[in-house]
């Protein structure tokens, strides 16, 4: 991998079109599911055979997986990988139909009574996940619970495309992508007075910025990481309860957990950098512990352990 080696998430792109996202669930939608498969699976093929950054990537994360808890029978290969992309590209599928209220709500489990409880109190607060499985999904969330809103900070150029085509297959949706670069004075501002009516704010604890972001660097599945501090400097500055959120697959659903994991995120003035490598060594905890149960669900398909910000201003 010494050639991706350096290289930021960003860098390798995004493939994914909105136009043919909405073309295969059109497949799905009039065909169903397994003409859709006949479709995208030759799709999903090209990709891994051409696309050899994110096929090592996916290798490499399934086998430090696998040496670490030890979740295959044998040491993960080609097949393993291959089926790493099929399931994103499932995951897709149940994204967009989460999105457009079409996944069926009887294969979907909640585990949702702390975040309940602080919506009934009127409480907002800060979630932090990963980019596991069908997060999508918590719109049921949304649904289901009036008064729940969320604002999920995304790092990537393509969040206003996405809101279009969230708004196309959800015109009273819940849930707002939001691009930040870099956490601002004024976008603090915002979603301080967000939380502050009893909103929350999503933001992925497991890829390093654009710019602008620092990372500290944990174990995770036996091997240093980096891993951002955005999310905990963030709750630290709006004070609030801090949640994790998880979507992965289980059986022929998807688990929903959410985790009250603080009342609040206190970073020390003498001992903020300890504070703040504590808290990303928890998050990494608790992410091995989700793909453990889930190994095919992480779509991280880079040199994660590799990976630097583009300012360079990894610790």
């Amino acid at each position: 991998m010494s050639a991706a080696r350096g290289q930021h998430w960003a860098d390798i792109g995004e493939s994914t079109s909105a136009a043919g996202i909405l073309f295969l669930c059109g497949i799905h939608r009039w065909l169903g599911r397994w003409p859709f498969r006949i479709c995208v699976y030759p799709v999903v093929l090209f990709h891994w055979l051409t696309n050899a950054t994110a096929r090592k990537a996916s290798l490499q994360y399934l086998q430090r997986l696998h040496a670490h808890r030890g979740v295959f029978e044998a040491a993960p290969g080609w097949r393993h990988s291959l089926r790493h992309f099929a399931c994103f590209a499932e995951t897709l599928l149940d994204k967009i139909l989460a999105l457009g209220h079409r996944y069926p709500a009887q294969q979907v489990r909640m585990h949702r009574e702390q975040m309940l409880a602080a919506i009934a109190s009127g409480q907002g607060g800060v979630i932090i996940t990963a980019h596991i499985g069908c997060l999508e999904l918590c719109q049921a969330l949304a649904d289901r619970v009036p008064g729940f809103r969320l604002t999920a900070l995304v790092h990537t150029a393509h969040a206003q495309r996405f809101n279009r085509l969230i708004r196309r297959l959800d015109p009273q949706g819940k849930v707002e992508l939001l691009q930040v670069t870099d956490l601002g004075p004024a976008t603090a501002v915002m979603l301080a007075e967000r939380v502050a009516r009893g909103e929350f704010i999503a933001i992925a604890g497991d890829r390093v910025p654009l710019r602008g972001g620092r990372s500290v660097r944990v174990p995770f599945l036996g091997h240093p990481a980096p891993f951002p501090i955005g999310a905990y400097v963030l709750a630290s500055a709006l004070a609030c309860p801090v949640f994790t959120m998880a979507c992965t697959h289980a059986g022929q659903g998807y688990d929903i957990r959410f985790e009250r994991i603080a009342d609040r995120i206190v970073l020390p003035r003498g001992s903020r950098d300890a504070a703040l490598a504590e808290q990303a060594t928890r998050f990494a905890q608790w992410l091995e512990a989700q793909v453990s149960g889930a190994p095919y669900d992480w779509f991280n398909f880079f040199p994660f352990w590799d990976q630097v910000p583009h300012d360079a201003s990894t610790e």
